[in-house]
This record gives structure tokens, C-alpha cells and sequence, in this order.
């Protein structure tokens, strides 16, 4: 392991962190906002600076190993998440590190989690700056800096595998360069389109392209305090519609714009689609009351917003039921496809995991069988269902350990935390969902949260995002030994 090789990938991926600042300045200038646009552009100014002085400082990596590969990821969000935070600190518009580090991470690891009372009071730059750390992190820094920067050499490899969301990535062509490129090509023109369509709406220009950014990311940041409930019917549909696309493989969007009949053939599609299904049954059911139309997209609204842990809200799901709480708390541990922008589990694992547990169970019954896991037709490796089963162990470790630690610190804070509030806080933090129940509802806010509370819920966004293994190889001794 060499740290001067990690920190030259750091250095490219902080330079990049700050040359998309620039952005937010020129939407400062676009609204006049001088003071903001001179204090981000210092921000930009430090961040870019400090990144190209690492990737000039340090050797430039041959061939990333995949020990590397995880470590690099790892290390990058974590500076990712440190220098984002400079915006709000150099314009004052968080007040505190605490604040700042905890709506940077919501922001980078498409959370939506956030300190701040009413985003319309923000600048326009940081209101900008907000939802372009959700589209960023999105589909990855990592993978932008691939498909743009061809800077990291063969080691681009290792980041890819590290970084893409999901169990593996799946190459669209033999060049793991050209395939980022066509999966952010798709993820543009999908923000692009929303985009448009919102701004058709109720949606000034500046309102459309925040939810485009923060929509196509599963991220959830709005421009307005009541979220999506907010804006009209039609935004509201539209938004469903590409928070639905969101979910689902960017892969599988880019071969089914050649040949739309692969989405049927997706088992992975149609299990995901069904699991929304029911989820609108059962919350159109326990919510019953009003008029049909608004209590069914609501329903939709609501469901597809947690499982594809987008965290956009149009109702106050804290107010229902005991039974639909329940219901809200397990889809949090659902999420989107494999190779979606979505957080989570992925339906992808949960139905491998449901697959080898009938196996298992079918092997006690015939133990002579011969028995193979299967997704839809196709078979899964043997290597691959251990991976998920290891996965699935320390994803429920993280979140039992995580609520028992939020739960003690909860309880040392004024207002003291619930159980109810600590089990979802974790729950929504480590699946990248934002919007909690109890104290942390869709019209709350996580400033009650104290500020040990704050770091805890930050780390497990970050640790959710990467899906645990590039954090957790950090603290493994032996990566560090040559």
C-alpha cells in the first residue's frame, strides 16, 4: 500500500470538488448576490488549490489494487465531504462546523438529511451548492473523475469497483472509461429532461433544476421547507415518474434505449416494481379517507420517495399509524436497483438472500440435492452470495450498533431523542433516505440532534453510501503494512 499513490487520487477528486464550485459563483452572479459569489469563489479557490497541490505532490498510481481501490474511495469521500463544507462556512450560511459537515455529507452521499429550517432562505449559490453535492455524489465523483479525467491510468479500474453503486459494476463496453461515460451520459440527459418538464409546471427555472439535480441523484434536497408538497399535482407526477427511473439500473436505461423489451426481461425490474406495488396497497389502505385521487398519489408519492431513498416528501408520514410506521421504517431498508443512484440494501441482494435462504432450506430436506441460487433464470456464484451475506451481516451490524450509540447520546440531548426517532434516525442515515419519524419527520429538521448525535448520523451516511467495505478496509491494519 502506498499513502503517496492514495493521496495523489485524493488530490484529483478535492480539485474536482472545487472547480464545481465554480458553478454556485456563477449562479451568485446570475442573482446579483455579490458578497456570496466572491466567499464561494475563495472557497472554490482553497479547495482546487489544496486538491492540485496533492495530485502534483504525489506519484501518480500505475495499477491500484482492489485494497487500493476501496481505500482510495473511501479517503476521496471523506475529503469530498470536509472541503464541501467550505461554501457554507465561508458565506455564513451554516454557523458551525458540526452543522456544516453534517449537510455536506447528506449532500455528497445523496442523504437529504438536513440542519437547515427553510433551504428558501439560503442564497441561490447555496441552495445550488446544496443539490450539486447530491448530483454529484449521485453517480459518483469517482466514476466522473474516470470518465472525464483519464488521470488515475489502469487503476481507474479499482475506483469503478469500489465506488459504483451496487453489488458489481456491469460493464457496458470493454473500457471501464467509456462505460462511466455512457452511464453519466444517461444521467444527464434523464436531469436534463426532468428538468424541462418541471419548469413546464409550477417550477420557476432556478426550482426545476435544483429538483432535477436532487431527483436524479435519490438525493431529496428541496428549494422549499414543505419539500414537494410544496408544488402542484403535475410536478409531484413528474417527479414520480424520474424518481421511479432513479431506482432503476443505469445500465439497463442505457440498453433499453436501443432495445426497450430489456426492461421486461429484468427480474431485478419486475421485483422492484412489484415491491412498490404493494407498498401503495398497503399505505392507500391505512390512509384511507379524502379524495381517492389525492390519497393514491400520495400513496405512489410517498412509496416510491422511500424505496428508492429519495426522502422527497408530500405528506407527514410521522402522523400515521403505529402498523404504516413499521412499513415506512422497513422500506428504508429496501432501496432501488443494483447500479441505480439509490441507497439501501438494493433489491438486488435482498432477493439473492431470500433465493440462498430457500436453498438452504431446501438442501436440509434433500441433502443429496444439488441445489443453485438463482436470479430470475440466471445463476448467482456461490462467491457472490457470500459477498451479500457478509454485506447483509454488517449492514444490520452498522445499524444496531448505530442506534444503540444514538440512542445513548439521544438521551443526554434537550429535547431527549425516542427510541422512535434513534431507530429511524440510523435507518434513514445508513440508507441514504434523509427524512426520519418522530422528532426527525418529513417537516422536521436534524438540529435537535446533539452534535456527537450529528457526527454518528454523518459517518453513517457516508459509510451507507459506500456500502460499508471502502470505510470499514480503513481500519484495517494490515491494509497499511507494504
Amino acid at each position: 500500500m502506498s499513502l503517496r499513490h492514495l493521496l495523489h487520487v485524493v488530490g484529483a477528486v478535492v480539485a474536482a470538488v472545487g472547480v464545481s464550485m465554480l458553478s454556485a459563483v456563477v449562479v451568485s452572479l446570475l442573482y446579483q448576490e455579490w458578497s456570496d459569489a466572491a466567499q464561494i469563489t475563495a472557497a472554490a479557490a482553497v479547495t482546487a488549490v489544496v486538491g492540485l497541490a496533492l495530485w502534483r505532490s504525489f506519484d501518480r498510481p500505475g495499477e491500484l489494487s482492489a485494497r487500493e481501490g476501496f481505500a482510495a474511495v473511501g479517503l476521496a469521500w471523506t475529503a469530498m465531504v470536509l472541503f464541501g463544507v467550505l461554501p457554507y462556512l465561508f458565506t455564513g450560511s451554516i454557523g458551525n462546523l458540526t452543522d456544516a459537515v453534517f449537510e455536506s455529507a447528506a449532500g455528497f452521499t445523496t442523504t437529504g438529511a438536513s440542519v437547515i429550517p427553510d433551504p428558501a432562505l439560503l442564497p441561490h449559490g447555496i441552495q445550488f451548492w446544496r443539490s450539486l453535492t447530491q448530483w454529484i455524489g449521485g453517480m459518483g465523483i469517482v466514476v466522473l473523475s474516470v470518465a472525464i479525467l483519464p488521470l488515475l491510468g489502469l487503476g481507474a479500474v479499482q475506483l469503478v469497483r469500489a465506488e459504483s453503486p451496487g453489488p458489481t459494476p456491469e460493464r457496458l463496453t470493454p473500457r471501464f472509461q467509456e462505460t462511466a461515460k455512457r452511464l453519466w451520459l444517461v444521467y444527464v440527459v434523464l436531469t436534463a429532461i426532468e428538468a424541462i418538464l418541471l419548469w413546464v409546471g409550477d417550477m420557476s427555472l432556478f426550482e426545476a433544476v435544483n429538483h432535477s439535480l436532487t431527483t436524479l441523484s435519490t438525493g431529496g434536497f428541496s428549494t422549499s421547507a414543505g419539500s414537494l408538497g410544496a408544488f402542484s399535482d403535475y410536478s409531484q407526477s413528474v417527479v414520480i415518474v424520474f424518481m421511479l427511473l432513479a431506482g432503476v439500473s443505469f445500465s439497463l436505461h442505457f440498453r433499453a434505449a436501443r432495445s426497450p423489451r430489456v426492461y421486461w426481461k429484468s427480474a431485478e425490474l419486475r421485483l422492484y416494481l412489484s415491491i412498490i406495488g404493494v407498498a401503495v396497497i398497503l399505505m392507500a389502505i391505512g390512509t384511507w379517507g379524502g379524495a381517492v385521487v389525492d390519497v393514491i398519489r400520495n400513496a405512489v408519492f410517498t412509496a416510491s420517495s422511500l424505496i428508492t431513498t429519495t426522502g422527497y416528501a408530500t405528506v407527514d408520514f410521522g402522523l400515521w399509524g403505529p402498523a404504516l410506521q413499521v412499513m415506512v421504517v422497513g422500506l428504508m431498508f429496501i432501496g432501488g436497483m443494483a447500479g441505480s443512484t439509490s441507497g439501501a440494501l438494493k433489491v438486488y441482494r435482498l432477493e439473492v438472500l431470500y433465493e440462498a435462504s430457500r436453498m438452504d432450506v431446501r438442501r436440509l430436506i434433500h441433502p443429496r440435492g444439488v441445489f443453485v441460487t438463482r436470479m430470475g433464470k440466471k445463476p448467482v456464484p456461490d462467491t457472490i452470495v457470500e459477498a451479500i451475506q457478509t454485506f447483509f451481516l454488517l449492514y444490520m451490524f452498522a445499524f444496531m450498533t448505530g442506534t444503540f450509540l444514538l440512542a445513548i447520546i439521544g438521551s443526554l440531548g434537550d429535547p431527549q431523542l425516542d427510541p422512535i426517532s434513534a431507530v429511524s434516525a440510523v435507518a434513514a442515515a445508513l440508507g441514504n433516505i434523509g427524512p426520519a419519524l418522530g422528532l426527525l419527520g418529513p417537516t422536521d429538521n436534524y438540529l435537535v440532534v446533539p452534535a456527537l448525535g450529528k457526527w454518528l448520523l454523518a459517518s453513517l451516511m457516508i459509510v451507507g453510501r459506500l456500502e460499508i467495505l471502502p470505510i470499514l478496509i480503513l481500519f484495517n491494519r494490515d491494509l497499511w503494512r507494504r
